[in-house]
Formats: C-alpha cells, structure tokens, sequence
C-alpha cells in the first residue's frame, strides 16, 4: 500500500490530506482544530488528525508532498520588489523575516512537525489545483481550467485531462490576476481579504452592475478568449500590503468603506459590478476551452471557482455538457491535489473504479473527524448536559418536528465536511418556508450581515421542481434560479434575484441527511431545508462535540443532534452558557 499526505500551508487555508493507492482517507483543515478562520500555519493537527483516521504513523508514508514551490514563489517576490524598488521596502521588511524563518524551509517543518524522515517532494500550485479539480472529477477526460489569486507566478491555467495525465497549456501571470481584481473590491467594499469574497458575491445581487463599464475601461483589459490585463497603475498589492491604489480610489469617488460601516446602494452596485466582470471573464475563458479542447465535460478548482454564481453561468452558457468543481476549491485542496499529482503523475497510476462508474472520487467531501458515541457522552457529560439518547428514528422525527415547528437546529453527525460548505455534517438547520427565518438565523445564531443569503439542502430527485437545475449539485457549488411558482413556497432560502445556492443531498452519499429531509417532507410536504454553516460569524465551523455544544449554549439555537444525542435548550442547567 502507497500512503501520500498532501500539505498546503503558509498563505490562507492551510491543510492536509491522505491519499491511500489513490483513494482519499482523510483530508483536514487546520483552521477547525486551531479554530483561527482561514489558519496559514503548518497543519500540524489535521496531519495527526488525517493520520490518525488512515490508522497509520508518519513512518509508514511513502512520500509527503507540499502543494507548491516556496523558493519559485520567492523568486516572484523578490523580482516584484526589485522592479518596484524602493517602494514597497516597508512590505519587503515585514515579508522578508516570515520567509527567512519559516516559509523557505518546508522541509525542516515537514520533518519536524511529522517525525518524518522519508521523501518530500513539491508540486506546482496550479498543477495541484488541476490535480484536485480533475482527478477526483467523475470524468474519464475533461478542460481544466484554475483561477485564483496567485501560486508562484500563474494566477490562471488551461489545459485538459485525460486519464491520469494533465496537462496545462496556457496561463496568465502575476501581477494580472482575476482573483486579486476580486480581492481589491473585495478590501475596498470593507470586506476582510482572503476570507469576505463570498461576501461581495452575496451583495450584489442588491444592486446593478453601473460600475462595469469603467472596471473593463480602466481596470482590465478582458479579450474575447478569456485572457486579460490588469493596469497597475490601479492596484497597491505589488508595492504594499493595500490592495488599491490612491487612483483606484480616486477613481471611485473615495476611500475604502471601514468594516462594519453602512452598506450604501453604490457598495451595493460596485459589487454587482465587479461580479459581473468576473463572471464574464470565467465564461469567456470556459468558452474558449470548449473550443480550443473540443471536450465534453469542464473541471474547476481555485479560489475563484468558489464563485458559486459564475459556475451557474458557465454551466448554462459555456457549451460544456457537464462541470464539476473541486469542493475545496481554494489553498486547502492544494494538499489534496499535490496528493493526487504524486499519485497519478510522480507513480504514474491510473485513475480509480469512480470514473468508469461515472462518480466522483471526493466521497460526498465528508472526510474530516467523527466522533463515537462514548466521546459524545463523555464531552456532554463533562458539562453536566441534559441530553437524551434516542435510535435513529426517533431522533429524526423529533428533529423534523422541531423544524417544521419553527426551530433552528445544530446538526453534528458523522465525518466533518472538507471545503468550505457546511453540507449536512456541520450544519445548522432551519425551515425554509418561513419568511423572517433568514433574519432570525442572521441575527440570533450568526451574529452576521442581514444581507447574507443561505442555501437550500433539497433532496436529490427532487432538484428540478423547485430549481432551474437538471442536475445533482452535492457541493453547493452551482446557483440557480428558483422556480418561479416555488420562490413563495420557500423565502428563507430565495436570494433577492430569485436565485439560490443549491444543494442536493443524495441518499449514497449522505444517508442521514437524506433521511431526515425525507421526515420533514413528510411532515410539511416540502422536501428541502436551509442549511447554513455550524458557526458563527468570525470563526471556523465547528469540528468536535464540545465546539458545537459551546456554539448551541452561546447561540440562539434551539435543539442540538450530536450523533444519536439530542438536547433542548430549555432543558439545559443554568449558567452553562457560560
């Protein structure tokens, strides 16, 4: 057996995974042991953790791969200071002892962290963001295309798969970035960096794209294929640790709005602006693979690909008879593609049983921690808890009761999700047919912007009643519009412009889940629930018991599910809130 653990980390979402003759055991996000959101250190813990899962020791892995080149990645820094020398001398003392100390001996940590005395090897960042996109995919060939903010040079790559080879042919390099353009609104919208992109996407669909026009006139120059150019001139992220430029500013009438400040309709229309630029660019692009590859099928990965809204258009518009996206699009599925890149193209190991029965070898993405039921009670136990012990039946009856009766529910069962989606293993559950429900949730449990939109989780066969989609859409990675007769029906989880981020939930991939859509539907007759992120605003989802018993008693959550465990609020000792 051939074990591999893939290792991103040093930028944001650090990560591991373990990759098994070529099947995924585990894959972990450091952020959720640390509970730092978006956490860059070495992950440490979720490489014991994915260990621990695989049952095995770091001696006994075949080779540990890190998911990009720190010494290339140096060298862009190093030139882009040199060229723009003396400016951003101040940015290049903060960065240069970060890198001296830590970034550039990858080895020594590996080894260090892990006891690891075995083969290190490193992968391209692009290539492992093509690696997670197509290997994992349900698809025997397919266009790949990667788009973020920046690996060592490319900030965008194309190129096709076909069996258990990849090769990309085509990039675009820093400083001109489709995800840094992104990112610069992002930080001027008020929005954190790296982390409130999801954000400007939820916003803007509450305004127009009034911006666009001077975006494409001043900022990037987008060509009919796709590729583009940024004006410098516009973006501080070369010289300094600001994303935009004094011009930008000028350009758009101010400085940048301050965090937690009123949102105006012109942040509003800036959003729906810089979103329908990024939109266009990613479908051009997708456009112009279908034509150049002449494939059937599209595979996705980096930051960009997160963009659930520009996947919808894609999937309509670009000519592609399916797309699949990587889960955990951004840094953090950097390890698991590096895994996979050793794998398929270090070993040169063909691809697994998931492609020939047309699956996706990502196994739903629930391939975090579980805990036992001992852990359970014994976490409970430790805080005096009030819980009842129920058999699965009872216990999804008394949750789809509790639903359908108003209440907004902690759900923590089985493996953790890898990516950033809570998908029905973390969750926080509610019902989708009452209209304040999403202000309820924002206000009571998130703590978070009354603008932010949640998604529908709805039963696989039931998809195309309810939503514009003919398809399954596991990952929540793909918006669509909601059908117009159901968008009364169901307005805690239809966004202002009738759309929503959808979710299908299948009964292979996550049969309890699926079970307890199929008892509120026989209750209520509606066959999908909002399903949003077991957290709250700030910090990452919830990983173990004792996280998501903290969460519930700090919250306004009403009933908990850990496992077979169920509590009631009301039912809890006082003073454990605290």
């Amino acid at each position: 057996m051939a074990r591999i653990l893939g290792i991103s980390a040093y930028y944001h979402d650090s990560a591991a995974c373990l990759v098994e003759d070529g099947a995924i055991v585990a894959a972990l996000q450091e952020e959720r042991f640390s509970r730092i959101k978006h956490d860059s250190a070495f992950p440490s813990r979720a490489a014991t953790a994915a260990l621990r899962i695989g049952g095995c020791s770091a001696g006994q892995l075949d080779y540990v791969v890190f998911y990009e080149k720190p010494f290339c990645k140096l060298e862009r820094l190093l030139d882009t200071y040199m060229l723009h020398a003396p400016r951003g001398i101040s940015s290049y003392l903060k960065a240069a002892p970060v890198w001296a100390k830590e970034k550039i001996w990858i080895k020594e940590s590996i080894r260090k962290a892990l006891d690891y005395q075995g083969v290190i090897l490193f992968a391209d960042h692009h290539e492992s963001h093509a690696a997670s996109a197509f290997y994992p995919s349900p698809f025997s060939s397919a266009a790949i295309l990667t788009v973020d903010a920046v690996g060592e040079w490319t900030t965008t790559a194309r190129g096709r798969g076909e069996g258990a080879r990849i090769e990309l042919d085509s990039e675009i390099r820093f400083p001109h970035s489709l995800g840094l353009l992104y990112t610069t609104f992002t930080y001027y919208l008020g929005f954190e960096v790296n982390s409130g992109e999801y954000k400007v996407m939820g916003l803007a669909p509450y305004g127009q794209p009034v911006y666009e026009k001077l975006i494409r006139e001043k900022l990037i120059d987008l060509r009919e294929d796709g590729s583009f150019r940024l004006n410098p001139e516009y973006f501080g992220y070369e010289t300094g640790l600001r994303m935009a430029s004094p011009r930008f500013e000028q350009l758009f009438g101010g400085p940048p709005r301050r965090p937690g400040a009123q949102l105006t309709q012109k942040h509003k229309d800036l959003a729906a602006s810089i979103q329908k630029v990024t939109e266009d660019a990613v479908l051009a692009m997708s456009v112009d693979l279908r034509r150049k590859t002449g494939e059937k099928f599209l595979c996705l990965a980096g930051g960009v690909a997160l963009n659930c809204v520009a996947n919808g258009r894609v999937l309509r518009e670009a000519g592609f008879e399916d797309i699949w996206t990587q889960p955990a699009a951004g840094d953090a599925g950097g390890a698991l593609g590096a895994a996979l890149a050793v794998w398929h193209g270090h070993m040169g190991k063909p691809r697994g049983d998931h492609v020939s029965f047309g699956r996706d070898g990502q196994g739903g993405s629930l391939l975090g921690a579980g805990y036992s039921a001992d852990e359970i009670r014994a976490c409970l136990d430790s805080y005096g808890a009030r819980y009842e012990e129920l058999n699965d039946n009872a216990l999804l009856g008394r949750v789809a009761e509790a639903l359908a009766a108003g209440a907004m529910v902690g759900w923590f069962q089985g493996r953790m999700e890898f990516g950033p989606r809570a998908l029905g293993a973390r969750s926080i559950l509610a019902d989708p047919r009452v209209p304040e429900m999403q202000n309820q949730i924002n206000a009571r449990v998130k703590y978070r912007e009354s603008f932010r939109p949640f998604a529908p989780a709805i039963l696989e066969e039931r998809v195309c009643e309810y939503f514009e989609l003919d398809r399954s859409s596991p990952y929540m990675l793909l918006v669509a519009h909601v059908r117009e007769p159901r968008r009364k029906e169901i307005p805690a989880v239809t966004h202002v412009d009738g759309s929503a981020r959808v979710q299908t939930v299948g009964k292979e991939s996550n049969p309890r889940f699926h079970a307890l859509l199929r008892e509120f539907e026989a209750r209520t007759g509606c066959p999908l629930l909002l399903n949003t992120s077991f957290n709250v605003r700030g910090e990452p989802i919830v990983e173990s018991p004792e996280q998501a018993y903290q969460c519930f008693m700090r919250t306004g959550l009403d009933l908990l599910a850990l496992g077979g465990v169920l509590l009631e609020k009301g039912k809890q000792p006082v003073g454990l809130e605290e």
